[in-house]
């Protein structure tokens, strides 16, 4: 076997996985414009269940948020009947699966949302331009969400969570990552507003640490995940100090022993760098889960160092739905066809094998 530190079991929370390869959250866009879970996406996922652990792709926690057009909910009794088929296919297969759940904030777009208006933590517009229903748009400068509105958007993720575990999910993963609404809130790039939830790193915090107040109150801390990306310039995004504010995320975090923490090590981009896996590491004292970028050497060297104890893989979850049996033999990987990454349908889908 290759590798053997990569095929040890270990507890997150409250359920124990048997392998330290995760499938990362991966936005595939097959729910349709109704944004209902199908059989296609159990069937996906299904192929999958190998995974130590699935995070089921960012899924949306109202109505009107969507960023992706055909991206999945989790709002309603339909939805919730949708990806009861998918949870029931992964554990028929002897899998675990949580639920990322999300808000887009300012990446969404009134064209893809009956004309409703986006909102953030500031009226700043992500720069270029987005897919719409009619092609191309530019980002619109969302509204600022004001301080009485907040525990609205804070009790939207805490339903979420419930209806996640009502659809058979074993826990939630909160998005925090890739300039969503959370992140918007975190980072000072995209968060310029006065006041409670602005200015200095632990107000920026408020909004994330209230929602994770709610959602491990509602579901219990053991079933709940967190994915942050401090460097990834995604969706316009930027701090002054990513170091600094790792450091205080991940000491703050010690608080709520979470099931594990999700840490995106880099920038898609590639605009900066840091070393945002060691200075986690340094800060937190729970499970920790690394991404971006492994290969299987990498990851085995990391968990034996103990600097983290699993890693998520994304592109190659695509197209290799036997990633786990493939590492483990040494097979070599197939590489994701990524015209295919938001197209509906089967194909580069439920194709590979």
């Amino acid at each position: 076997m290759k590798y053997p530190e990569l095929f040890q079991p270990l507890k997150l929370g409250a359920i124990t996985i048997p392998n330290r390869i995760l499938m990362a959250p991966l936005t595939r866009c097959r729910a349709g414009l109704e944004h209902i879970p199908n059989e296609l996406m159990a069937t996906y996922y299904s192929q999958r269940s190998s995974a130590g652990l699935i995070v089921a792709e960012a899924t949306m926690i109202e109505e009107n948020n969507s960023a992706f057009i055909a991206e999945p909910g989790i709002y309603s009794k339909e939805q919730i009947n949708g990806w009861r088929m998918v949870t029931d296919a992964v554990h028929k297969k002897g899998g675990h699966i949580f639920l990322q759940i999300w808000h887009g904030g300012r990446a969404c777009h009134p064209e893809m949302n009956n004309g409703h208006h986006t909102v953030a933590p500031s009226a700043i517009a992500i720069e270029g331009e987005v897919h719409t229903l009619n092609g191309k748009k530019p980002h619109v400068q969302p509204r600022e969400i004001s301080d009485s509105e907040i525990p609205r958007y804070v009790g939207l993720y805490k339903q979420a969570a419930l209806n996640a575990r009502e659809a058979g999910f074993d826990g939630v993963e909160v998005h925090g990552a890739n300039g969503y609404l959370i992140d918007q809130f975190l980072r000072d790039g995209s968060n310029k507003r006065k006041g409670p939830y602005g200015g200095d790193i632990p107000n920026r915090a408020r909004f994330l640490f209230e929602v994770l107040n709610e959602v491990t109150r509602a579901i219990g801390a053991d079933r709940v995940g967190l994915r942050l990306s401090p460097l990834n310039s995604y969706n316009s995004m930027k701090d002054s100090d990513p170091v600094a504010l790792t450091k205080y995320l991940a000491s703050e975090l010690n608080k709520y022993n979470l099931a594990y923490l999700h840490m995106m090590r880099s920038d898609f981009f590639g605009l900066q760098s840091a070393p945002i896996i060691e200075t986690t590491r340094k800060a937190y004292n729970g499970i920790l889960i690394g991404n971006m970028g492994y290969t299987p050497e990498e990851a085995a060297s990391s968990i034996k160092a103990e600097v983290i104890q699993a890693v998520a893989f994304g592109h190659h979850y695509v197209s290799n739905p036997n990633l786990v049996e493939k590492i483990k033999s040494g097979e070599p990987l197939v590489e994701p066809d990524q015209s295919t990454y938001y197209t509906p349908g089967e194909k580069g889908y439920t194709d590979y094998v």
